[in-house]
């Protein structure tokens, strides 16, 4: 079933086409995703779509991601903007390319509220040697507010050669 020259990406693609079409099968791929990366998995986000190089999740507005001022905290937000980005970079990327996040920044432009939706799209060029790349991921409310903006940046680089 997995491959060892598999990239990461593909195993998660093929996770996700497995269990998408059942109910509650992007509850538990979402789940699955929080083992991988437990902090990410604090959240509680729920993955709702996933192909090759784009992600949107939603994250529901309940007591453990909010802040003292009623509204959904930061870092929740950061955290939210992290996940996709990193879901949409990792099932782009080429056979054999390695990534790891080297840097995270974030606008926040309203007070997020209610439901929110983080999308990001993302094309990775072919990578011949290290280099960066830039995902962006769009958080918005229910009305369609873009409540934040999170770009990571990804170091990618084919594997070490031996």
């Amino acid at each position: 079933m997995s491959r060892s020259d598999d990239a990461p990406g593909d195993r998660l693609r093929r996770l996700w086409q497995r269990l998408e079409r059942w109910p509650g099968g992007p509850w538990l791929f979402s789940r699955l995703v929080g083992r991988m990366a437990p902090y990410s998995g604090t959240i509680g986000a729920r993955v709702v779509a996933l192909e090759p190089g784009r992600v949107r999740a939603v994250l529901r507005d309940r007591r453990r991601v909010r802040n003292h001022l009623d509204s959904i905290h930061a870092v929740a937000l950061v955290t939210l903007g992290e996940l996709v980005t990193g879901l949409a970079t990792l099932t782009a990327l080429p056979t054999g390319i390695r990534g790891i996040v080297v840097g995270l920044e974030a606008s926040y432009e309203k007070k997020a509220r209610g439901r929110l939706t983080a999308e990001c799209r993302t094309e990775v060029r072919e990578v011949t040697g290290p280099r960066e790349h830039e995902a962006i991921a769009e958080i918005r409310d229910d009305a369609g507010d873009r409540v934040a903006t999170v770009r990571a940046t990804w170091r990618l680089a084919p594997p070490r050669s031996a």
